[in-house]
């Protein structure tokens, strides 16, 4: 592979592993491994200075902005700091900052850093007037009113040291008391728990609900002051002045001389940290004085006079009892290690995921094999290695089931698929209990009073099978059930009754088709607007859907070309619940592109991108994410996307210039 497919491959991957961290709060590789991804492009990008892209993911923060808030351009750039796991890293820099001072004495500030979500606090005559996410590190989303409930957070300040506007910056977290209270309270409800406090924390400030979002107990550090007004001299200043004026400021932050002491302190903490009340992943080094903070300056995306170092991921050595499988409501089926109980970052350890049969293989694990654990935040740890040092002779190697460990049918492992699913959907029991629990989860039809255990019974006593049951259910149904009384009920069949009113985009998403999550389902609704609109959709016009690809299309297509599901639908309908929704029309501009659709890509002299799409849907147009034959055109900006351009000389589509679009406008 020559250097610019490679710079190419990474910048498809990082952009993939950005995407699904910031906006779906999914961690699909460790930290350690996506810094290394990073460290590599960057290196191709400096070796290789004319196959480096002007919006590369090394010269931006990784996150985005949500369409459900306002956005908000930041005053001040909220850049994301450099970071290392090399203590040798740390010389290095401590030997950059020296020569950018040319032999000045300076000091750092240590402090943790916790692991939540970057905030901006906006004040303005001693009042909060604005919360602002990180975001893309330009614009954020408008979260106001939910940073107003960290009760710790001053909505007014009775101090006058402050200047008229100044922003903080701040961490945002979940405390794990309140992580661990609402896990609870979600698995007795037959919900889904919270993946981590991180993505816990993401997801809470980003509710629309303000209320629920109080409920939960968010909580803050403020960690920075930014503004032109800035009346102290040193980071250390600013600190001490917060704390008085009742800012929330960890305790743990220190002064050092030297890069010895920096050391020291990072050694000191290395595990004191597992003993706060939240997570924290490293620690951030700081110049202590502004003057000399501002000499450094910055580079495109971070601070020279910053860094952070981030504490390997904790690892742990114990030994493999047996390997049980799980099948999930789409019929997947993983494999979980059961390990010999061993503690790790803070937990006892009794599981670790293996994910699918390729990780198996790769692995190579075998019977009593010790192996090394590592908690990268997520709730079920993974396998990283094998001790083999520490392996029996000739011990036998896990193999993968041939067949669903549940129900016995024959597993299938489709084509570019990493897992095994088990097709035997409508008679399943996982399956069948999955599907039952996803649809009556919170993001669904919000059926409270319905536990996993609950479920769980109806479906073995035979009293339901299908969603659909769930309507038909009466208080005869529980007569004769342990631990069900008339009132507990009642509750459970008017949070049946209450789920008829969820709109038809909760209402497919819960159906539980596989690859439509909320935001794909949401996507349809737009489209179809109802149930049997959906159903007559070919598979051409559900890929014609922006973010709709083939893959998810031809599920679409499976599951609504299946009789019995069908059926269901029918049912739900004459039970009364949603399978339609009133779409508000979007007001055009004009008509002219009315029919036509666009691929956007490269940097554009007029328009953002997203004002570049919003201009295409005003006059009627559609915005897809993927070239394809049906695709009308392609407007291509400044340092486009080569492949892009490849694909559409070879399918013969239209190519123009942001002046040529302007021009279809008139």
């Amino acid at each position: 592979m020559d250097v610019k497919m490679r710079m190419e491959e990474l910048i498809h991957q990082i952009n993939q592993y950005n995407e699904a961290y910031y906006q779906q709060n999914e961690s699909l590789i460790s930290d350690q491994e996506f810094d290394a991804l990073l460290a590599e492009l960057q290196k191709l990008e400096e070796e290789n200075p004319l196959f480096a892209l002007p919006d590369s993911p090394t010269q931006r923060v990784g996150g985005t902005i949500t369409k459900q808030f306002k956005s908000v351009t930041h005053r001040f750039p909220m850049l994301s700091l450099g970071n290392t796991y090399n203590e040798q890293d740390l010389r290095d820099f401590d030997e950059r900052v020296a020569k950018g001072l040319d032999g000045e004495a300076y000091e750092y500030i240590c402090e943790l850093k916790f692991d939540g979500v970057a905030l901006s606090f906006w004040y303005e005559n001693g009042k909060l007037i604005k919360g602002v996410t990180r975001g893309d590190g330009t614009r954020g989303d408008d979260i106001t009113n939910n940073v107003k409930t960290i009760k710790d957070l001053p909505i007014r300040l009775n101090s006058s040291i402050f200047p008229r506007e100044f922003e903080l910056r701040g961490e945002g977290y979940m405390p794990l008391s309140s992580f661990g209270a609402i896990n609870d309270q979600k698995v007795s409800r037959g919900e889904a728990p919270l993946a981590n406090p991180r993505n816990a924390a993401s997801g809470t400030f980003k509710m629309q609900d303000s209320a629920e979002v109080a409920r939960r107990n968010m909580a803050c550090y403020i960690y920075a002051m930014v503004g032109n007004e800035n009346p102290f001299q040193t980071h250390e200043e600013s600190l001490i002045a917060l704390e008085k004026a009742q800012f929330p400021i960890s305790p743990t932050w220190r002064k050092c001389q030297s890069i010895s002491e920096v050391l020291n302190y990072i050694h000191e903490w290395q595990d004191k940290r597992n003993e706060l009340p939240l997570n924290t992943d490293g620690i951030v080094i700081k110049i202590n004085d502004y003057a000399q903070q501002e000499r450094l300056g910055f580079t495109a995306k971070s601070p020279r006079w910053a860094i952070a170092y981030k504490y390997p991921s904790e690892i742990a050595e114990t030994e493999i009892e047996s390997i049980s499988y799980q099948v999930g409501r789409t019929g997947n089926v993983t494999p979980v290690a059961n390990l010999k109980p061993v503690y790790l970052a803070g937990t006892m350890i009794k599981r670790a995921s293996v994910h699918n049969a390729n990780e198996m293989d790769r692995l190579d694990l075998r019977e009593k094999d010790f192996v090394f654990i590592e908690k990268g935040g997520e709730i079920i740890p993974k396998i990283t290695s094998v001790n083999v040092a520490k392996r029996q002779g000739n011990s036998p190697k896990f193999q993968f089931p041939e067949e669903c460990p549940a129900c016995g049918t024959i597993l299938v492992r489709q084509e570019g698929e990493a897992n095994h699913y088990c097709l035997n959907d409508k008679h399943c029991p996982p399956q069948i209990k999955g599907k039952i629990e996803h649809f009556i989860q919170r993001k669904a039809l919000n059926i409270e009073n319905l536990g996993v255990e609950t479920i769980d019974l109806l479906v073995e006593k035979g009293i339901i099978h299908y969603i659909a049951d769930l309507y038909q259910l009466n208080e005869g149904h529980f007569n004769g059930l342990e631990g069900f009384q008339s009132k507990s009920i009642n509750n459970i069949l008017q949070s049946i009754e209450k789920s008829k009113s969820i709109p038809f985009r909760q209402v497919l998403f819960g159906l539980g088709i596989r690859h439509v999550g909320a935001t794909i389902a949401e996507k349809l609704v737009l489209q179809f607007h109802s149930m049997e609109k959906l159903k007559l959709a070919s598979l051409e016009e559900l890929i014609a859907v922006p973010e709709i690809g083939e893959r998810i299309a031809q599920s679409l297509r499976e599951y609504l070309d299946d009789p019995d599901n069908i059926e269901q639908i029918d049912r739900l309908r004459e039970a009364g619940v949603q399978l339609s929704e009133e779409i508000q029309e979007i007001v055009l501009e004009g008509e002219a592109l009315v029919g036509k659709s666009f691929v956007i890509s490269g940097v554009f002299k007029n328009f953002e991108r997203e004002e570049l799409k919003d201009k295409i849907i005003a006059n009627g147009g559609k915005v897809v994410s993927s070239i394809s034959s049906k695709l009308d055109y392609l407007v291509a900006g400044e340092n486009m996307g080569p492949a892009k351009l490849e694909k559409a000389n070879l399918l013969s589509i239209k190519i123009i210039t942001e002046d040529e679009f302007l021009a279809l406008l008139h």
